[in-house]
């Protein structure tokens, strides 16, 4: 095998394929990218066993065809940092040689008979269609809220794909808190729903980055995997063999006060609170008063305490509540807009973050259940 490789081009597919390969994984071959040669042009595919990926590489001209397993931590490591703005490489006896200018490397190579067979699409069932900012927004807004670590039960580890006419709804939980975002899709198979790990669905996310515009993504599954296609990539997830709870039954229209607020301003003031509180207890201090702005504190013993008053439209009780800021901010950021609206059932029951009018995007979070003291404090 030999390509000329224009490094530019060709490392934006190099590094969506280097991330999916596993390379914390004591299975060698596991820990590179296969690269397939042929007069239709250059595939690089990479696995970890619980996704995989086969993209088509940019940027590179084939002068002879064949197959390889370049180490990601040695060849793929070179290639980022060869001179000049081309190279060549030719692989030969389980060696590859990289040529950029006068310099000249060697590097040891993975034999393509050791690289498993990855799972592909061909005869997998069509599922959905969506846009792929559609679905970058949906992944964004809808499994920030889980445990990506192999957390137990499985389903506060995984993410919850599902199909309901022309919708698509994605949810996850820590059990103390959910997020849910939706959208419509074209249907291309009956309504079901898949729980798929968030590791993946974050290297998804990723791969996902790299495609430019809005081009369409194809979602196809069969019993093991679900499949996520463009016209240069396929990517696909494992599923997971769980169950997730019925998070509808969490989902209250009942409120006593909400508040609508820029999105930005509160993120900034809550960043900063986040300055005293988070070696401490990470809680903020809200107190909503109708017709009135937002009143925020924050204290720790030994660093300091703080307090804002933020511009925003507060309406119905008066509230005093508090919240963790870090799962409060998390859930600003995933969301997509420039104004969060924010309902309360009571200084016990549950905060719902969204965007105003709409539903296409839910946030749902406990608050902390405050001292006997601190509930009777006046924010100053």
């Amino acid at each position: 095998m030999k390509l000329l490789v224009d490094k530019a081009k060709f490392l934006k597919s190099w590094n969506l394929a280097e991330r999916s390969a596993g390379q914390r994984s004591t299975i060698s071959v596991l820990t590179g990218v296969k690269c397939e040669a042929s007069s239709e042009g250059v595939h690089l595919k990479a696995t970890d066993l619980k996704t995989s990926i086969s993209c088509t590489a940019d940027g590179v001209e084939v002068l002879l065809e064949g197959g390889v397993v370049f180490p990601v931590k040695n060849i793929g490591e070179f290639f980022k940092k060869a001179p000049g703005e081309s190279f060549t490489v030719e692989v030969d006896k389980g060696k590859a040689t990289v040529i950029s200018g006068t310099s000249v490397y060697s590097f040891a190579t993975y034999p393509v008979s050791e690289f498993p067979k990855l799972p592909m699409s061909d005869k997998a069932q069509p599922y959905f269609k969506v846009g792929c900012m559609d679905l970058r927004r949906l992944l964004e807004e809808g499994t920030f809220s889980g445990s990506p670590g192999e957390e137990f039960p499985q389903y506060l580890s995984a993410g919850l794909v599902q199909t309901d006419g022309d919708r698509v709804r994605v949810v996850s939980t820590d059990g103390r808190r959910l997020s849910l975002s939706q959208g419509v899709v074209t249907m291309e198979g009956e309504p079901d729903q898949v729980l798929l790990p968030l590791a993946g669905l974050r290297e998804l996310l990723r791969a996902l980055s790299n495609v430019e515009g809005d081009e369409e993504v194809w979602v196809l599954k069969d019993d093991a995997q679900v499949y996520f296609k463009t016209k240069d990539i396929e990517f696909s997830v494992r599923r997971v063999e769980s169950r997730f709870p019925p998070y509808e039954k969490v989902l209250s229209t009942e409120r006593t006060s909400w508040l609508t607020i820029d999105r930005e301003l509160f993120i900034e003031a809550l960043e900063r609170a986040e300055v005293v509180v988070r070696d401490f207890s990470r809680m903020v201090v809200f107190e909503l008063v109708p017709a009135g702005n937002l009143k925020m504190q924050a204290k720790a013993p030994e660093v300091g305490e703080a307090f804002e008053e933020i511009s925003g439209d507060c309406d119905g009780e008066p509230l005093r509540i508090a919240f963790n800021v870090k799962y409060l901010l998390e859930g600003l950021k995933a969301l997509h807009g420039t104004v969060a609206h924010l309902s309360f059932n009571g200084p016990n029951g549950q905060m719902t973050l969204s965007r105003p009018r709409e539903d296409s995007f839910l946030y749902v979070l406990m608050p902390i259940t405050l001292p006997e003291e601190e509930n009777t404090e006046e924010t100053v």
